[in-house]
């Protein structure tokens, strides 16, 4: 895929490009260079609670209210 650079120095990036990487407003790219090419990535922040979520069990198959009353006492 081909994109012009704009006067104001600005890229477009393709929208397929932009839906296969999941790039919405708001994400941040970092752009460097790697011989005479550009190269642009996605950063990727990982919120500890969505990384962890759903991987914890509780023993027996006990509730969480259950679980935290009886630890806390």
């Amino acid at each position: 895929m081909k994109t012009i650079v704009s006067e104001k120095g600005q890229v477009t990036i393709p929208k397929a490009l932009r839906d296969a990487l999941g790039l919405v407003p708001g994400v941040v790219l970092h752009m460097d260079i790697s011989g005479h090419q550009l190269v642009g990535y996605k950063e990727v922040l990982i919120d500890p609670i969505r990384k962890w979520r759903g991987r914890g069990r509780l023993p027996g198959k006990m509730r969480t209210d259950d679980y935290l009353a009886r630890v806390r006492g």
